[in-house]
């Protein structure tokens, strides 16, 4: 298994009969060193205390009254997050059956930081053996919030978090926040687009600034202009949507039991549309729309990274009356320009026989 992503503790959970991923102790422990669990010089000495406490037991019991002790009431209410994590996790019996329950329960209680956290855990393992960087690359949208740009007529993907920090710091830390608040002028950060001739640096960072710091292509086709006027479409062989269409297959099969192909298209001309999931906010309300035969204005087309064709291999494994026929999913920027995929989309919104 690769050892990046070390961070989400995917090293510390072991598939069981299902293949779904049950917690050690040490998954535990790795939560509790967290910055937002780790102990700090204002700690106060019932905070100190159960810190230490859970290091060595990290499934014993806490009563209420020994968060109440606690003089900081951010550092309780994290624990009150964290202990109501760890239960549902422990009841359900693993990862997935714990996501599954919030996801369905329409309700969740817990920070959006948890559930990304438990995406990147499942979905490190589901790649388990992958070696394709692009399909790396593609998988932290399930649990990165992204930046789209068009540069050159290409749509590239960045980290959100990543190119923030990068543009507020220079990739200096904190100590380049400082120099550009004081107006010192900083080279700028080359971020750079994932190509053949660095993948293997991105497969070799581990955790950091540095390993969210590459844009993924999300263009369709490349288009070369000739002399005399004429065009030569290519098709990108090395298409992040391809690379995501690899992912979101397998992050199906892995929840829901069913084989699926997933292929990126640019426009759907279907009569006899029947099915369509939006991957995002954004994209539900657009096929939604176009689904009922409402017109999109040039700026909501311009939101609309890609579509995708999403075809069972088992027609039995659809419901009746859209048996056979293909389900469209669509990807979309919101109007800033972010995307939040949504990967429990897919597990909620199919047309299963069965639910899921």
């Amino acid at each position: 298994m690769h050892t990046f992503w070390t961070a989400c503790g995917h090293q510390h959970l072991t598939p069981n009969e299902r293949g779904w991923l049950v917690p050690s102790p040490d998954y535990w422990r790795l939560w509790l060193q967290r910055p937002e669990m780790a102990l700090v010089p204002e700690s106060c000495k019932e905070e100190t205390r159960l810190h230490q406490a859970l290091l060595e037991t990290p499934l014993m019991q806490v009563l209420p009254a020994r968060l109440k002790a606690f003089k900081d009431d951010d550092a309780r209410e994290n624990y009150e997050l964290f202990l109501r994590f760890r239960d549902d996790v422990q009841n359900a019996g693993s990862l997935e059956s714990a996501y599954m329950g919030w996801i369905q329960s329409g309700n969740i209680q817990l920070p959006p930081l948890f559930i990304d956290v438990v995406v990147q855990a499942i979905v490190c393992h589901v790649l388990n053996a992958q070696d394709d960087a692009w399909i790396w690359r593609a998988a932290e949208l399930l649990f990165r919030r992204q930046r789209i740009t068009t540069e050159g007529g290409r749509v590239l993907s960045g980290d959100s978090d990543t190119l923030d920090n990068l543009q507020a710091t220079g990739g200096l830390g904190e100590m380049g926040r400082l120099l550009m608040e004081g107006g010192a002028p900083l080279k700028a950060v080359d971020v750079k687009v994932l190509h053949q001739d660095n993948e293997d640096r991105y497969l070799s960072q581990r955790e950091g600034l540095g390993r969210y710091a590459f844009l993924l292509d999300m263009t369709h086709e490349i288009q070369n202009e000739l002399p005399h006027g004429l065009i030569l479409k290519m098709v990108n062989a090395r298409s992040g949507l391809k690379a995501l269409s690899v992912v979101l297959a397998r992050w199906v099969q892995h929840f829901l039991g069913v084989s699926v192909k997933i292929e990126p298209v640019q426009k759907v001309d279907d009569p006899a549309w029947r099915w369509h999931v939006g991957l995002d906010a954004t994209a539900t309300a657009l096929l939604n729309d176009l689904y009922q035969g409402h017109a999109l204005d040039a700026q909501r087309q311009q939101q609309l990274i890609s579509l995708f064709t999403l075809r069972f291999d088992n027609p039995q494994d659809m419901r009746a009356d859209v048996q056979g026929k293909p389900v469209y999913l669509g990807l979309a920027m919101n109007e800033q320009g972010l995307l939040k995929l949504k990967p429990q989309n897919l597990l909620l919104n199919l047309p299963l026989t069965r639910p899921a």
